[in-house]
């Protein structure tokens, strides 16, 4: 059975899903702080402490990541589709934040000049593009307005952790395999208007980037195994949360390791 491309035309479902979650609060959880501060962490890393670079977050969501590095003294242009995460967003700011914050679609950066950033970020977008064409449009969309030798930064879902923590770990494989969401060889068939997330392999990350003039610098597992250990991992101390996470960044950039992450960071250098 072939995975099923379904275009996301209707935005509808995903507002409703967004006016309704709390992103914040997941970021925030401890378990979500696995994911953030893995992040951070390579994004300081291609910043350097310049703050003459510039930033683009393509997908801010509530701002959890485009507010800090606005905060931090960065130059920051965030663009959300949802109006819901775009006030929350508005509502963390003093005033003194150097960032701009505007309603829009990462299919169409079309506001934006080429060769503008130093780094772009699309940390959300592609949880919810269910087609390749979609996914190329994002992506070269994000490499036109870098700058050459910038950065791009593109978070996705990963397909096996979902299998295995959420047909298997909770037992629901049986109503997976009669709702026809799953592929013989166990890829999840998205739907906007079921499964609002889109799930994707190691290889197909890679297959989306073999026409742009970009260079793969790694590509990580943002939160590694957390997903599996949520409950243990939210009742860790902070000694404990402390040499955890030091394991975790020992072991993030294994490739052996991406596929049972629940989200993964592909980091690209625009030729």
């Amino acid at each position: 059975m072939k995975v099923t491309d379904i275009k996301l035309n209707d935005t509808s479902h995903l507002i409703e899903y967004y006016n309704n979650y709390d992103e914040e609060g997941r970021l925030l959880s401890r378990h979500g702080q696995v994911e953030y501060l893995t992040t951070m962490k390579y994004i300081e890393e291609a910043l350097g402490g310049d703050k003459s670079k510039r930033i683009l977050e393509a997908g801010a969501g509530t701002g959890r990541y485009s507010v800090t590095l606005a905060q931090m003294g960065y130059r920051v242009d965030a663009l959300e589709l949802v109006e819901h995460n775009l006030e929350v967003l508005r509502s963390k700011l003093t005033g003194t934040e150097d960032i701009t914050a505007v309603q829009g679609n990462v299919l169409d950066l079309s506001r934006y000049e080429d060769n503008t950033f130093d780094l772009t970020l699309v940390l959300g977008p592609m949880y919810h593009l269910f087609t390749n064409e979609d996914r190329e449009q994002a992506l070269k969309e994000a490499v036109r307005v870098t700058k050459p030798g910038g950065r791009i930064m593109v978070a996705y879902c990963m397909n096996d952790c979902v299998v295995a923590q959420v047909s298997f770990v909770q037992n629901q494989i049986l109503t997976h395999v009669a709702e026809n969401m799953l592929t013989d060889d166990f890829h999840c068939i998205s739907r906007p208007n079921e499964v609002l997330f889109s799930m994707v392999r190691i290889e197909e990350i890679h297959a989306l980037t073999e026409n742009l003039p970009v260079t793969r610098l790694k590509t990580v597992a943002a939160d590694g195994v957390t997903l599996f250990l949520r409950d243990t991992v939210d009742a860790m101390d902070n000694l404990t949360f402390d040499y955890y996470m030091k394991y975790h960044f020992a072991t993030c950039e294994r490739q052996d390791l991406i596929g049972y992450s629940n989200h993964s960071l592909d980091i690209l250098q625009k030729n």
